[in-house]
Formats: structure tokens, sequence, C-alpha cells
């Protein structure tokens, strides 16, 4: 139980006292949009960092290579705990927006410190919302602002399923905007929190990410067939890792 109350603790003084550098990157973001986004990924990647080490959380990369430096993506990740988020933003390369879920947003200035890293909060019931955000994501994606997405739609909770399936409308973000798709496994991020609740424990991470799929080309029947394909792949470096952890 020690872990977890240093890091609820930290968490709640972190954004209590980086609420004057809100403003400061708010003050940026009208003279500079660009130099406020860097130093806002920055301030973010580096909170993240700092709460995997109280959590004692050890993560192996695979496929670093395979994050491009050079041009937005879209992230195509399985999803077994919040850490994942966690995780997973403390390696992005540049500026990625996460699409979670509304819930996520409620807290003021945590909500202030996605939105300034491009974050975007999705509404699973409103269907309206959800096309909205989709959108956007695309028009991030355009912008040069990569998108990291959970297909599943929530955490998969179940212990006999390496994964729920994928929602369709997710991919729409690399068809419609024609950038290539990162898959990503994560293996074990379930056994820092969840699997101990409420304990947080130490616990062995492992992340692959996969060789871009290119979809700008594909035929009709080749997008129709992207989200098995992707949950395919996602699968086979799942499985792969379940003994490196």
């Amino acid at each position: 139980m020690v872990r977890i109350v240093i890091i609820m603790i930290a968490v709640v003084l972190f954004l209590i006292f980086s609420l004057p550098l809100l403003l400061v990157e708010w003050i940026i973001g009208k003279f500079n949009p660009g130099i406020k986004d860097r130093s806002s990924l920055a301030v973010v990647q580096w909170a993240f960092r700092v709460v995997l080490f109280m959590a004692g959380t050890k993560v192996t990369v695979i496929g670093k290579e395979n994050l491009p430096t050079d041009r937005s993506v879209l992230y195509i990740c399985n999803h077994r705990s919040y850490f994942d988020i966690i995780i997973n933003y403390s390696l992005m390369p540049g500026l990625t927006g996460f699409i979670s879920k509304k819930e996520m947003g409620k807290i003021p200035s945590f909500r202030l410190w996605m939105l300034n890293v491009k974050c975007l909060f999705l509404d699973r019931h409103d269907i309206k919302q959800g096309m909205q955000t989709i959108l956007t994501a695309i028009d991030y994606i355009k912008s040069g602002i990569s998108i990291f997405i959970f297909p599943e739609g929530t955490r998969n909770q179940t212990n006999d399923q390496t994964m729920l399936p994928f929602k369709g409308g997710s991919f729409k973000i690399a068809t419609k905007s024609g950038c290539d798709i990162i898959p990503v496994s994560i293996n074990n991020s379930e056994s820092i929190f969840e699997s101990h609740f409420p304990r947080v424990v130490k616990s062995h991470v492992v992340v692959e990410y996969g060789k871009p799929i290119p979809v700008k080309d594909m035929s009709r029947d080749e997008i129709k067939a992207l989200p098995e394909m992707v949950r395919g792949r996602i699968i086979d470096m799942y499985e792969k890792n379940k003994e490196a952890v």
C-alpha cells in the first residue's frame, strides 16, 4: 500500500504545483505554439516517468527503431491497464495524442495537461461525439501529430482472452488520413496495479512496436480486413513476448 499512497500524493502535488506552469504554457502558446507543444510534451513525459519510477516498473522496449520521427502515424495497442497510457506516452518520440475515455478528463488540471499534448477524450456512449473525436484525430494526423488508440474500446479484464475484438471505427483515422499504422503490444502491465488492487507492485513490462503498416494504397477489401489483420499482428507479438516478462 505504501507505493500507491506515495504515487497518489506525488500526483496530487504535481497537479497543484503545476498550475502556474499551465499558465506559463498558455502564455507561450499565444506567441509560439510549437514551443508550447514541445515543452508540454517534456513536462508530461517527465511526470509519467517519475510515476513509473515510484511504481518500480521496469520497461523493456522492442522495436524502438520502428517509432517514426519524420511523420505522424496511428498507433494501435492492446489494453490491459491504466498504466498503458503512462508507459507508452513516456516512450513517444514526439507529440502524440492519446484517445482515452472521457472519465480520464474529469480532473481539471490533468485534463489541461493532456489537452496541451493533443490528447482526446472519447464518450463511448455518444456516437455523434465519437465520430467528432475521430474527425479531430484525422485532422491531427494531417497536421503532423500522431495518434495513439486502444481499439478494444476498454481495458480487457478477462483472464482467458488475449484481446477483445477491435472496433473498426478506430482504423478510419489511418484510412482517411493515409498515415501508416504502428501495431503495439504491451505485456504484463496489469501486474503493476490491476492484478493486485489496491496495491502497486514492482513489475516488468514488455512493449513492442511493430513495423509500420502502410494503408494509403490498400484496396477496399484490404481496408475491410485491416482491423483483424492488425489485431493478428499484435496477438503474435503479445504471445511471443510472454516469455520475456
